[in-house]
């Protein structure tokens, strides 16, 4: 006996060391809605396993055609304001090129170097000195509240700031300088509008309702915003919000992308620091947390989106076995009727031989039949090990 259980684990140890590593994201498919870097973003996330589902919620305007830029920027040069606000790096640059294009940036550079330019960030600083400019100040902190209480510490009554705005809301930004006295005249670096093609916005939302995705990312608040409006469009706004509290994570890039999900009561997680590698590594945390390791059948499973790792090694699973085995794991252990089981498939007529069939091709999928008992005229059971050692499958 002793002989046949040390075999067992040199198999096992075989088996795992033959298998490549679990990536934190195999298994879990994340929505991507960003318009702006999505591709990196995408990489970012397809790189730690993940399957990625873009549907840009937004576009963007591209600055050279965007009228209502070029109209700012003629009235900046002529008539200067004493504080431009300079809120990100890539805005600031492609005000730049855009002026460029127009013939215009000799003019929009010789009138930004006599006026007290404020950075949000080491970035949008880096871009203010690449042009030729020096800033008078930025904010260790990188937050525009801390740009907000300087400007008001200094006074800002009878003064003309310009802030470049981003796409996103600014809440209380410019309602607080124009409250002191400012003239406020917002740059729109680039502003944003509706998707051309909302086809994969609204498989994006369908797989939101099915709970097909495991997560959705947001990197601004306008697509979060656009993405609730559209499903209040389809008539799947409550739906899609009931879906968003419970089993979908939404993670955003900072607190004022999340604004718009907050407010209909969504929980979300934002990273520490406002930035795309930071956004990934909080996924990576997250979602390997929220699964619950399964004793079964003197192996640990764990059951992801659209995997299932058995002993450290990635299985993938088709949809109508997913299905099959989330509820049997709903009560690991306890014999679920075929009836129940029918119920859960996926596009399941009344057919119980459908079940076997599934359950044939899970087994396959999972590459140990052993997990699934058959219990005869009764239905099918996770092999739960109810005295298995705790600690060996709590991945601590």
């Amino acid at each position: 006996m002793y002989e046949q259980q040390q075999e067992h684990g040199e198999q096992e140890q075989t088996a795992s060391a033959s298998a490549p590593a679990v990536r934190p994201l195999d298994g879990f498919t994340v929505g991507v809605t960003a318009a702006r870097r999505a591709e990196e973003l995408g990489a970012l996330l397809e790189r730690r396993g993940a399957q990625v589902l873009h549907a840009p919620a937004l576009r963007i305007v591209p600055l050279p055609d965007d009228t209502e830029l070029l109209a700012v920027t003629r009235d900046l040069i002529g008539h200067p304001p004493d504080v431009v606000v300079a809120t990100t790096a890539i805005g600031f640059r492609g005000w730049v090129e855009a002026a460029e294009g127009w013939g215009l940036g000799e003019a929009l550079l010789n009138r930004l170097t006599g006026v007290e330019l404020l950075a949000r960030g080491p970035k949008v600083r880096g871009a203010i000195r690449a042009a030729g400019l020096t800033e008078k100040w930025s904010p260790a902190s990188e937050s525009m509240a801390e740009v907000l209480d300087r400007l008001l510490a200094e006074g800002v009554s009878g003064r003309r700031v310009a802030v470049q705005l981003h796409g996103e809301p600014l809440p209380g930004f410019v309602e607080a300088l124009r409250a002191g006295g400012a003239e406020v005249i917002g740059v729109p670096v680039y502003r944003w509008m509706p998707p051309e093609d909302i086809g994969p916005v609204d498989r994006l939302l369908d797989a939101v309702l099915a709970r097909g995705l495991d997560a959705v990312t947001f990197t601004s608040a306008p697509a979060a915003a656009s993405l609730l409006r559209r499903a209040g469009e389809r008539g799947i706004r409550e739906e899609v919000l009931a879906a968003l509290r419970q089993e979908v994570l939404t993670v955003c890039v900072g607190p004022v992308t999340a604004i718009p999900l907050e407010a209909e009561d969504i929980p979300t997680l934002q990273p520490e620091r406002f930035r795309l590698g930071p956004l990934v590594q909080l996924l990576c945390r997250e979602l390997p947390s929220r699964v619950r390791p399964l004793p079964v059948a003197g192996q640990r499973l764990e059951i992801r989106g659209h995997a299932v790792v058995v002993d450290g090694a990635l299985r993938p699973v088709p949809p109508a076995g997913m299905a099959l085995l989330r509820t049997l794991a709903r009560r690991p252990g306890w014999v679920v009727s075929r009836a129940d089981l029918l119920r859960a498939l996926p596009g399941a007529g009344s057919d119980e031989h459908a079940v076997e069939t599934a359950m044939a091709r899970l087994r396959v999928a999972l590459g140990a039949p052993k997990l699934i008992q058959t219990v005869v005229k009764r239905g099918y059971r996770l092999s739960l090990d109810p005295h298995a050692d705790t600690d060996k499958y709590s991945g601590e």
